[in-house]
């Protein structure tokens, strides 16, 4: 079931707007990020990583696979450089479909995101549970006859483990052909897993969108049957690699990866 959202509580997408440096966020999602980085003081770094690797997920996709569909599923507030403008910048004529939760989200990349006019860019409010929503919008929006990308970033950890986020995975993988992707950036339980857990503990008690951390087996199963790329399935740092230079010992966001569809 969809969370209930509104003002006077915080919402993830809030949350991370106010991190990243945002202005869509009011006093409830401030407090709350403020005692998530009383534990990891570091977050706000976290959060700004975690878009360069989105930034050079899509980039690499779309320059060196040729990808030029991607559905953006839990892609939070407008902020700089969002994935169609990093899509686009490599081809204009890549076709973007972002999809929500939060309706704030939504409304919100209606009214700032704006495509090239090569290309498309489209708008779902839904939740990840609803593959079938998700898919039948994208066989609108995009050509499912060719490649497509789906990026699940910070947002599979919502998904408890009574929703079989595995499931989800798969069905939102099914339909698309060969040579399309995943892209997903999640929390992890096992990389400095005492402070991981007084963190989630913190963040659920404070959200009504429940996180679930889980350990790098939980997380390879995402990958079952498509092909890692790169460095396959690591730590955040190790894939941005070189650019995390300067950036705190030990800082982490959790497991990145990047597979293909065979």
């Amino acid at each position: 079931m969809a969370e209930q959202f509104s003002e006077s509580g915080p919402t993830p997408a809030r949350i991370w707007n106010y991190w990243v440096g945002g202005e869509d966020n009011f006093q409830a999602d401030r407090d709350a990020g403020d005692a998530i980085r009383e534990l990891v003081p570091y977050v706000a770094t976290v959060a700004r990583l975690t878009r360069q690797f989105l930034i050079r997920a899509v980039t690499l996709l779309a320059s060196e696979y040729g990808v030029r569909q991607f559905i953006d599923v839990g892609s939070g507030l407008p902020t700089a450089r969002n994935t169609h403008e990093v899509a686009q910048d490599v081809a204009p004529q890549a076709r973007i479909l972002y999809v929500d939760n939060d309706p704030q989200v939504i409304s919100h990349a209606r009214t700032l995101l704006t495509s090239t006019t090569e290309g498309s860019v489209g708008y779902l409010q839904a939740d990840l549970r609803d593959t079938a929503t998700i898919l039948a919008e994208a066989a609108r929006e995009l050509d499912l006859s060719r490649p497509v990308a789906v990026l699940l970033v910070q947002v599979l950890h919502f998904v408890p483990d009574s929703d079989d986020p595995h499931a989800i995975v798969r069905r939102l993988m099914a339909p698309l052909v060969p040579g399309s992707f995943l892209v997903l950036v999640h929390g992890a339980s096992d990389i400095q897993s005492e402070v991981s857990a007084r963190t989630s503990q913190r963040y659920n008690a404070m959200s009504p969108a429940q996180m679930t951390l889980r350990g790098r087996p939980q997380v390879a199963r995402f990958f079952d049957g498509l092909e890692p790329m790169g460095p396959g399935l690591v730590s955040g740092t190790e894939w941005l690699g070189a650019g995390t230079s300067g950036h705190p010992a030990g800082i982490s966001f959790g497991y990145n990866g990047i597979a293909r569809k065979p």
